[in-house]
């Protein structure tokens, strides 16, 4: 009896071990919180709350900048040093050192706002106090982002403070003037360019709220439905679990917006219909791994480092929904083809749905959860800023969560005058979702607080210039090396020849030091280091802003999948019961495409078209010919890679066969008529080939 009969004639039941072993994973991402109760817990959640209704009056008032930061900062050092344990030996217990700093972060803020535009216009001279306070900061800042996100990011932190102060000793291309503590205290904490820079804005003003909107998603219900939903609309044929799982991770991608988190929750529910249809435990966990990267892929929320692209390059949030929306139809065309290759692979069958479960029932009565979601896009599309248009899909999340009794915000019972109205109030799933929305972003703030460091540090020294220079040396070495090869092989050596090739390799050094980047520090953070080190680079060869920003930002999410930091696939490991590096390597199968496909926006102009040229108001003027034919190359060429990743396409493939589909994706994915000719007709004689051989195949396990 094979491994998948053996699994599909038991009933699979995922173990309470399990379960806690793939939480550890969320927490190693989001960082390990106390668990308290009593006043203390009442206290905590009391702040949390405020810190969310601040924050929601914020969207809706108008509050300057000078302040707004600071204050959400001084919440974020508060509950971070409440919350978060100094050592996990520490752990559900509040340390006198913990309330010190926390309170201390509390003065600092206060000094920092009493101060005024005056404070700020010193920012060249500091006073005594000035840098005092500033340096305790500092250290705040990089203790808050150690205990919420673990010991790397403040490291890197410290690296990037080092090379700021001993620029004068460095040898060239890498000397700048140096910087004493005087002045990097004033650059970083007391002007609107370091810690309270552009990063700290985006976290304030609309990272939190999409929290808090998604806490109110969570706590309603909605992230069961839209699993309840795709186990119903996906049920009963031979693919259906895999596909379950696709539609799944995209629906939840709003309510979680974390990889992790995503990975986990649908795993917990997904992976025994999974094992019960025949899939491995390898191949089950790479799969949901997949779906929990799609997660921060997809709009309308996508990930945190999407809103600070729209901050970044100046534009409308909805601009990188656009942007994001064709990638995203791609990656899931991807795994869904994956998915179909499985159930013939691995001779899956169908999940039957439970009659309580039936799609029309849950259309029916929990169809409401979809409303908010639509709106954000439509609020956007009516001329609402993205702070404006999210406050308004969390209001509509709450309104709409009383359409159930189940998913209410508020008992029915408070209002029934079936229980007090103080206690049920704040027991309600109301306060837990405004303390989840602060809660559930104290990671991301701490990070972005850190970064702005590392991107007060660039702008000072000028690291970005500086290290794009290098970048493009290495590249323009390369691209002459390559050009006398091609030479050699009869080529004309043209500058076209020398410029696509230099572009070709900036663009793969810049996605490997995305990459490495990204295994060291979260997502947020390996964004805003590269966008400011890396992307000059890009841009510095005529790729616009845009196309540059959208291919760092997918390889540092790409990173979430990548070992030795590949949490997701770990995850889904601990939930399987696989082994978490074979796993790993299920999910790069299924996420391939998502690797190839960004080197499309930078290497041709016509692959921009795939970002929809990067605004609606460039769209209007766009070539759609343009955007269809290269959008039909890339699924062909993620069709092929599909296949060739697989070994199977129609049937088991042979080397030949499997070697000529990842070379013609290849070719597919480089936006160049040439090549594109070349890819489909490679992909079309394995397609001839596959369907001429007539001996078949069983379904195998690998």
């Amino acid at each position: 009896m094979t491994e998948n009969d053996n699994l599909a004639a038991e009933e699979v039941v995922i173990s309470e071990e399990a379960l806690k072993k793939a939480t550890e994973f969320i927490e190693e991402e989001e960082g390990k919180t106390h668990k308290f109760s009593g006043w203390l817990a009442a206290v905590l959640t009391a702040i949390a709350v405020i810190m969310s209704l601040f924050h929601l009056y914020a969207a809706y008032g108008i509050i300057s900048a000078q302040v707004m930061r600071p204050v959400h900062v001084g919440f974020v050092l508060f509950l971070a040093f409440l919350l978060f344990p100094m050592l996990p030996r520490f752990r559900h217990r509040i340390m006198w050192w913990d309330v010190v700093a926390a309170l201390l972060g509390v003065v600092i803020i206060a000094y920092v706002i009493h101060g005024g535009d005056e404070f700020g216009d010193r920012a060249t001279d500091p006073l005594l106090w000035d840098q005092i306070f500033g340096v305790a900061f500092i250290v705040l800042i990089l203790e808050a982002a150690r205990r919420t996100s673990g010991w790397i990011m403040p490291f890197v932190v410290v690296l990037f403070i080092i090379y700021a102060m001993v620029g004068p000793y460095l040898p060239e291309p890498w000397t700048h003037r140096g910087y004493d503590i005087s002045r990097l205290t004033g650059h970083m904490y007391m002007t609107l360019e370091g810690i309270f820079g552009v990063a700290v804005d985006v976290s304030s003003s609309l990272i939190i709220l999409f929290t808090i909107y998604g806490a109110f998603l969570q706590f309603s219900g909605a992230g069961k439905f839209y699993i309840d939903f795709s186990f119903a609309a996906m049920g009963g044929k031979h693919s259906s679990a895999g596909r379950t799982v696709v539609l799944a991770s995209f629906l939840l991608g709003g309510p979680s917006g974390s990889g992790v988190a995503t990975t986990v929750t649908l795993g917990a529910v997904a992976y025994p219909m999974l094992a019960k249809a025949g899939y491995a435990k390898d191949p089950a966990g790479g799969l949901l791994a997949a779906g929990g990267l799609g997660a921060i892929l997809s709009p309308p929320v996508l990930g945190a480092a999407a809103f600070l692209i729209a901050e970044f390059l100046k534009i409308s949030y909805l601009d990188v929904i656009l942007m994001a929306t064709i990638p995203t139809i791609l990656y899931y065309f991807g795994i869904f083809l994956m998915v179909e290759i499985d159930s013939r692979k691995f001779g899956t069958h169908g999940a039957p749905v439970e009659k309580q479960q039936k799609l029309w029932y849950l259309t029916r009565n929990f169809g409401f959860h979809f409303l908010s979601l639509v709106s954000i896009i439509f609020f956007m599309l009516l001329g609402y800023s993205p702070m404006m248009a999210v406050f308004w899909a969390t209001v509509v999340a709450f309104v709409t969560s009383f359409l159930h009794r189940d998913c209410a915000l508020i008992s029915y019972d408070l209002f029934r005058g079936r229980e007090p109205v103080i206690r049920g109030f704040f027991q309600s799933k109301l306060i837990k979702a405004l303390e989840g929305g602060s809660v559930g972003m104290l990671n991301v703030a701490a990070t972005c607080a850190a970064a702005g460091i590392i991107v007060g540090v660039v702008t000072l020294t000028g690291l970005g210039l500086k290290f794009s220079s290098i970048v493009l040396n290495y590249a323009d070495s390369g691209s002459r090396l390559l050009t006398d090869i091609f030479v050699a092989f009869g080529a004309a050596n043209t500058p076209a020849l020398l410029h696509d090739l230099k572009l070709l390799l900036t663009a793969i050094f810049t996605s490997g030091i995305v990459w490495i980047v990204g295994l060291a520090v979260p997502v947020t953070a390996s964004y805003i280091i590269c966008a400011v080190i890396a992307a000059p680079a890009l841009i510095q060869l005529g790729v616009p802003d845009f196309a540059a920003h959208m291919f760092i930002f997918y390889y540092a999410v790409l990173s979430e999948v990548s070992p030795p930091t590949a949490l997701s696939p770990f995850a889904a490991a601990a939930i399987t019961g696989g082994d978490p590096y074979k796993t790993t390597l299920q999910s790069w199968k299924y996420t391939m495409p998502a690797f190839l496909v960004p080197f499309m926006f930078v290497l041709d102009p016509s692959g921009q078209g795939l970002l929809l040229t990067g605004s609606f108001k460039t769209l209007a003027r766009a070539n759609w010919g343009e955007i269809a034919v290269v959008s039909i190359t890339a699924m062909i060429g993620i069709a092929a890679l599909a296949g060739g990743m697989q070994n199977w396409l129609f049937k088991k493939t042979n080397l030949f066969e499997r070697c000529t589909l990842i070379l013609a994706g290849l070719l597919l994915v480089y936006p160049k008529p040439l090549f594109d000719y070349v890819g489909i007709a490679l992909f079309a004689l394995v397609i001839g080939m596959q369907k001429l051989r007539k001996t078949g195949d069983k379904p195998t396990i690998h």
